[in-house]
This record gives structure tokens, C-alpha cells and sequence, in this order.
């Protein structure tokens, strides 16, 4: 199977899975965002497209549980390195390359310590995309539907605690200065929001 066939059938799937559909437009960002990290570096772009495409699996509707108890357990990572492979097979992946992808997949949490250059570029790439105007837009959009977030004052000290604690945990010199231009922004709107609340909560 030719490599762009089985990419589209991978961008095919997400975009037909990814719901709500503000889950979807995160993978095309994300996949862009990780080769521009990567500047001159070599890099397996295969295995870096499909991680990017497809870490997020059971973060969507019809994959993740619909008990709001279960979901705030739910390990969204596991579901997907279970999951993938039989995905990526379906699609006519490189089966060789198939590893790479869910270790990529498994290490892409801030948390997590990647063991690949594909794995650093997809968690970076992933940080940043928790920074910035975007992540504004990404954690509003979830009060009331996510067990994290009941009330906009939820969803803005996740933004707070992010703006703190997720730049130093950037790996790449490349994802550090791509991230000032986006903290500048994610603090900015918390300060405005905080004085427009002027003590009155959200």
C-alpha cells in the first residue's frame, strides 16, 4: 500500500472519530507543529504522523466511557496503545514500525520520558499546544462536559497551573522559544480574565 494511502486513511479515521468535533484539528496541528520542532533533525516521519494522528484515541466520544465516575479514571494512553496497532494494521501501516508509534504514543504526556526523538517532538509539540490562545479555546470548550472542569474558574486554574509548570519541562531549544510567544498570551488573557471577575468568581 502506498504511503500516502495509508496516511489518508489514518487522517480519514480520526476525522470521522474525533468527536466532539472540537477534538478534531488538534492531530493536523499537532503533526505540524512536531516536524517544525524537529528543524534539520532526522526524524521517522511515518511514525511520527501516525502518533501524532492517533495519540488521542480514547479521548473521543465512542472510545473513552461514558460514565462521568469512569471517565475521570479512564487512561486514554492505554486505550490507544491497545487499540492502534490494530488500527495502524487495518490501514496497511508499516507493521515494522508500528513500536515506535505506540511508544511514541505512550510517552507523550508531559509526564512521561520519551525514548525517541519522535517521542520528544510529539510531546513538546502536544505541551505547546497547551499553551498559548489555542488552549484557551481547548479548555473552555470542555466546562460541563469534563469531570475536570464544572465551572470556568476549574478551567482557568488548569491554565494557570500549565502556564507555571509545562515551559520547563519543554525538551527542545526549539520548543522553548516557540512557547514564549504562546505564555505571553495564555497569561495575559488570565490576568484580564482575573481583573474582569474583580472578586465575583466564574
Amino acid at each position: 500500500m502506498k504511503q500516502k494511502q495509508f496516511r489518508r486513511l489514518i487522517e480519514g479515521y480520526i476525522r470521522l472519530h474525533a468527536l466532539p468535533p472540537d477534538k478534531f484539528s488538534h492531530q493536523p496541528r499537532l503533526y505540524h507543529l512536531a516536524k517544525r520542532l524537529a528543524e534539520k533533525s532526522a526524524y521517522d516521519d511515518d511514525v511520527l504522523h501516525a502518533a501524532a494522528w492517533m495519540h488521542d484515541l480514547g479521548v473521543f466520544v465512542g472510545h473513552r466511557p461514558k460514565s462521568l465516575a469512569k471517565l475521570a479514571k479512564w487512561d486514554h494512553v492505554a486505550y490507544a496503545s491497545k487499540e492502534v496497532p490494530k488500527l495502524l494494521k487495518l490501514f496497511g501501516f508499516p507493521q515494522e514500525k508500528t513500536p515506535a508509534v505506540i511508544e511514541t504514543i505512550r510517552t507523550h504526556l508531559p509526564s512521561a520520558k520519551p525514548t525517541s526523538f519522535e517521542g520528544i517532538l510529539v510531546r513538546d509539540a502536544d505541551i505547546l499546544e497547551q499553551l498559548g490562545a489555542i488552549t484557551v479555546l481547548r479548555t473552555v470548550s470542555k466546562v460541563g462536559r469534563d469531570p475536570r472542569f464544572e465551572t470556568f474558574a476549574d478551567a482557568l486554574a488548569v491554565l494557570a497551573k500549565s502556564s507555571k509548570e509545562l515551559p520547563r519541562q519543554l525538551g527542545l531549544k526549539s520548543a522553548r522559544q516557540l512557547a514564549k510567544p504562546r505564555l505571553k498570551v495564555l497569561r495575559e488573557f488570565l490576568r484580564a480574565a482575573q481583573i474582569e471577575a474583580d472578586g465575583k468568581g466564574l
